[in-house]
């Protein structure tokens, strides 16, 4: 039998209603290219001292290859156990992907390692029709609650289009979707179609457009919905963005939740972390370098030893150094290395 949302502790369940940070999780190598258990513990033990109220594990930020090495059951068990020394409630989100037999296992694996929801990854439903992605989906919430994804065609997406997400948004064991087709109009899409279906009471919204966090953050969006208007607000983030400077975005997602829809203060980061994030995913190389990116920036503060990929072909591309270099010194008030620094030893530990 499967897991329904409402199956969930109420402690968790109001972690993902309230909102909340939730870093994709970076995978730990070492120089072999193989699983650093030590430093794959530090990073749950970091983002969790930092006050993420969640992880989100075997997505694109832990490398989709954990799957062809047998890494994605031990990965996944590793940051459940991890979390499971906290003192404190975590919400346990596991990536799936592939097509239904495999998205259906994966889900199956992360309910018994004790994960709450899986974040469902379309890119291989690519060429399917509609019908054939909305049953898809409707297979692996038969097993786990589902977070929705709408990832970017630039790393692998498919188009979506707002029919698919009203019939998405209708599926009961939906409870959260991450929005991250890097796209105001595609963005707009998902939160209309949220409130076509009527589900705005029971799907949390979550940013994954790492290009304007603090923008979705803080905007009411008003969508016409059946003749009545909606406000819709993003409540926390699913990020790649957020496996770095995690303290910091834990301290700035609390003043969000604390201040005025569009605070001009907050507005005004909205842009420095787009220019922080432009480095860490490598825009001017067309991602190439993205996960190598939040790789550099753990390594330089010592949470990883290198930043090595599973795919030797992976690192930093020509100049992508030089422009992390440049926004730490440009915005060294949104690092958290002195954070950092002070727990280092005890998360190694």
């Amino acid at each position: 039998m499967g897991l329904h949302w409402q199956d969930w502790p109420d402690a968790v369940r109001a972690l993902l209603r309230g909102g909340c940070v939730i870093p994709a999780h970076p995978l730990a190598l070492d120089e072999r290219r193989q699983l650093d258990p030590r430093h794959q513990r530090a990073l749950t033990r970091y983002y969790l001292a930092a006050g993420a109220g969640g992880l989100a594990v075997g997505v694109h930020t832990t490398q989709f290859a954990i799957r062809e090495v047998g890494l994605y059951e031990p990965v996944l068990r590793l940051a459940a156990e991890t979390a499971a020394q906290a003192t404190r409630p975590v919400l346990l989100v596991a990536g799936a992907i592939g097509r239904t037999a495999q998205a259906v296992a994966e889900a199956r694996v992360a309910r018994g390692l004790g994960y709450h929801a899986v974040l469902l990854s379309l890119a291989a439903m690519k060429g399917a029709s509609e019908d054939e992605i909305v049953a898809h989906c409707q297979a692996v919430a038969a097993e786990m609650p589902l977070f929705g994804f709408y990832l970017q065609p630039s790393v692998g997406g498919i188009p979506l289009p707002a029919r698919f997400w009203q019939r998405f948004a209708a599926i009961e064991n939906v409870a959260a979707i991450k929005v991250a087709p890097f796209d105001r109009y595609a963005t707009l899409d998902v939160l209309r179609s949220v409130a076509l279906a009527g589900a705005e009471a029971r799907i949390t919204l979550f940013t994954g457009n790492d290009d304007h966090i603090l923008a979705d953050l803080l905007t009411p969006f008003a969508v016409r919905a059946h003749g009545r208007e909606v406000t819709l607000r993003f409540k926390g983030g699913l990020l790649g963005h957020w496996a770095v400077w995690t303290k910091t975005a834990v301290d700035l997602l609390g003043r969000v939740h604390a201040a005025p829809p569009g605070e001009p203060a907050l507005l005004a980061l909205d842009a420095r972390v787009t220019d922080c994030n432009a480095a860490f995913f490598d825009v001017a190389n067309g991602f190439h370098g993205c996960i190598a990116g939040i790789h550099e920036v753990l390594r330089r503060q010592g949470l990883l030893r290198g930043i090595w990929c599973l795919d030797p072909k992976e690192g930093l591309s020509a100049g992508q150094g030089a422009e992390i270099d440049r926004v730490y010194r440009d915005h060294a008030d949104l690092a958290d290395d002195d954070f950092v620094r002070a727990h280092l030893n005890e998360w190694l530990s």
